[in-house]
């Protein structure tokens, strides 16, 4: 545990200006900045063989070694890497200034997943010079931020592209004259409640209408009497005041261009062939984006129309999702096209009226449009998300053909086509599948970049060969000569695993907890699905600390009587005390740990030595809802390893390029 040295001679980060750099040593460079809450980032880390940077509070300072860890870069290949953008675990929520620690950590055993925590410190511990770690400081004072950018205007309503809020709040668009000191004035209009977190394409409707092209100011604010209504102006600021970050405010500023004309963007791309997302479109009225194929070019104006969007307020659009009502089974040009609601209904009846209504947005005569190639094969949505370890849930996927949808763990990058393979669904018809969960066969412990590929069924039987065939069989769907994936950065901070057992219904042993920032687990019974969320509680562990545990007891205060479900959930003790206070607060201390809004918990059945009767029950269940399904035509599989890792290869590379 060389990490305990760091108080009395840690390494420096950064070289000075007038010493050579020796670029074979470990070195990392973190400067004071401003966040909100989610994300910091490293100025630059060289790591000569590879690994990660991972960022860890102040109480590392203290021994905290494993629970002071706060977040984690996804691998990083040897060499030096210049501003790394470490999205932390979980997201700082207390404003102010505190101090993080980033150090570079080695990769020891070669699988290009951060480790240390989940394996109690026995593997990717951190890089040392001199008998040290390697680190660097940082003041990080955690606010929030805000970008807009440049865009057309009806002069009701813009977009703000993306807000980061520590603790929640609102953003509020003022006019340039808040620069000169108009702080009420200056109000143009301000957004709903936002929970703290990262929210993107946040709407705003103007309560004071842009009537000319102008400067706006959005700003973040908080919400200081946590009553989610802005009351900024009405309390003439003593309420709601703004985040501020190095003594100002949080701003950003961007230029709207009133009356502009309509416009649609569209850069084509992979799909099933049953969806697709038209990157923009600003409708200065509202309306619709349509999807014609390219024989409306050639006078098929109806025939053309493969779909259209949920009808559109007035103002600028991002990523418009579009169902395709007519599918398209080829490799073509899809051509939107933005619409009018001529009649107010909020209906799209341009088909049905033969044209009379909700005809398409004009500019110099001409039809408003744009072009793009698509390849008929397969889409997949996955961002950065938190999971359990156990599951990990797809946004969406569409299929031109069928298949499966494949979780691969960051090892796919090393070129392990077949071991990086960590679930797959079950098979699933062509079409839309939305909230797809994938239940993983070796479970994760730690977050890590996790890949969602979309397989074929090359064989037609509906069962996953890939592994099993060495590839020769249901190989990934690919466009471009990459394979179809989405890879993000997913976040496990807790997993639980209980198996079935028997006993005397006084004790039971969980078999292994992982707690990123230590805690307890918890024995409920199976009445906790049904909202008993104290009732249900029968035991607790002692206090754990952060790392993994194996067979783990649990002496129950209300022991089972008879058969019955057992319910293991994580709980994180949130005031440090190492005493379990969830129940006694009446949840105001030491909640679950959760991963996408649900407690991390595994279930397992209970045999009562002596019972004959059933004290409770739970089922859960676990769908894919599939959408617009169809046997349309696609693309082919690969047969062979090598084809496989080529694919890969290609698909990191356009990753990495987005």
């Amino acid at each position: 545990m060389l990490v305990g040295a760091v108080p009395a001679g840690a390494a420096a980060a950064s070289t000075a200006p007038d010493e050579p750099a020796d670029m074979h040593a470990p070195a990392v460079s973190f400067s004071n900045q401003s966040s909100g809450g989610t994300v910091v980032t490293v100025d630059s880390v060289t790591l000569p063989d590879g690994g990660f940077v991972a960022i860890h509070d102040a109480s590392v300072t203290e021994g905290n070694v494993l629970g002071s860890v706060v977040g984690t870069s996804q691998y990083l290949a040897a060499g030096t890497h210049e501003s790394v953008e470490v999205r932390l675990d979980e997201p700082l929520s207390e404003l102010g200034t505190r101090t993080l620690v980033a150090m570079p950590h080695a990769d020891s055993d070669g699988d290009r997943a951060y480790t240390f925590v989940a394996s109690n410190g026995e593997t990717d511990g951190p890089y040392t010079a001199g008998g040290s770690a390697v680190v660097d400081t940082a003041s990080v004072d955690v606010s929030a931020s805000v970008s807009m950018s440049d865009q057309p205007t009806d002069g009701s309503s813009v977009v703000v592209d993306r807000v980061e809020l520590a603790q929640g709040g609102f953003v509020t668009v003022h006019d340039a004259s808040v620069t000169e000191g108009a702080v009420f004035e200056s109000i143009r209009g301000t957004s709903a409640y936002l929970d703290a977190g990262v929210h993107r394409d946040v709407r705003i409707d103007l309560d004071a209408n842009v009537t000319q092209n102008a400067t706006l100011v959005p700003m973040a604010h908080r919400d200081t009497n946590d009553d989610m209504a802005y009351d900024f102006p009405a309390s003439d600021g003593e309420t709601d005041g703004p985040y501020t970050a190095d003594g100002s405010a949080v701003v950003d500023t961007a230029s709207v261009t009133v009356g502009q004309s309509a416009m649609v963007a569209y850069g084509g791309g992979a799909t099933g062939g049953h969806h697709v997302s038209v990157d923009s479109a600003y409708l200065p009225n509202g309306g619709f984006v349509t999807v014609h194929d390219a024989s409306v070019t050639e006078g098929a104006v109806f025939e053309s129309i493969r779909g259209t969007s949920a009808y559109l307020a007035p103002g600028l659009h991002r990523n418009v999702s579009v169902t395709l009502d007519a599918p398209v089974e080829n490799d073509t040009t899809l051509v939107p096209m933005a619409h009018r609601d001529t009649d107010d209904d909020m209906a799209y009846d341009f088909s049905a009226s033969d044209g009379e209504t909700d005809g398409p947005y004009t500019a110099d005569g001409s039809a408003v449009v744009d072009t793009g190639a698509v390849t008929v094969s397969a889409a997949i949505t996955y961002g950065p998300t938190a999971a359990d370890g156990a599951t990990v849930t797809v946004p969406v996927v569409d299929l031109s053909e069928g298949g499966y949808v494949t979780v691969h763990g960051p090892s796919l990058y090393a070129g392990d086509a077949f071991g990086s393979v960590l679930g797959t669904t079950e098979y699933l018809d062509a079409g839309v599948h939305r909230n797809v969960t994938v239940t993983l066969d070796e479970h994760v412990r730690s977050t890590r970049l996790l890949t969602a590929m979309a397989h074929t069924e090359s064989n037609d039987n509906t069962a996953y060969e890939f592994v099993s065939s060495e590839g020769a069989n249901d190989g990934p769907y690919t466009a471009n000569g990459s394979a179809v994936v989405a890879a993000a950065q997913t976040d496990v901070n807790a997993h639980v695993a209980i198996g079935a057992q028997s006993g005397d219904g006084a004790n039971v042993t969980v078999d292994s907890v992982t707690l990123a920032d230590g805690g307890f687990v918890t024995i409920h019974d199976a009445s906790v699905t049904e909202g008993a969320v104290f009732e249900s509680i029968r035991g607790t562990s002692a206090y754990l600390a952060p790392g993994t545990h194996e067979n783990v007891t649990v002496s129950l205060d209300a022991p089972y009587e008879g058969d019955g479900t057992l319910v293991a959930m994580a709980h994180r003790d949130t005031n440090a005390n190492m005493a379990y206070e969830f129940a006694s607060s009446e949840g105001a201390n030491d909640g679950p740990y959760t991963a996408n809004g649900a407690a991390v918990l595994d279930t397992a059945s209970l045999s009562v030595a002596g019972a004959s009767t059933t004290t409770d029950a739970t089922t859960t269940t676990a769908t894919s809802t599939s959408m617009g399904e169809t046997t349309s035509g696609g693309s082919p599989g690969f047969g062979v390893a090598l084809a496989v890792l080529a694919l890969v290869g290609a698909a990191l590379l356009a990753l990495r390029r987005d």
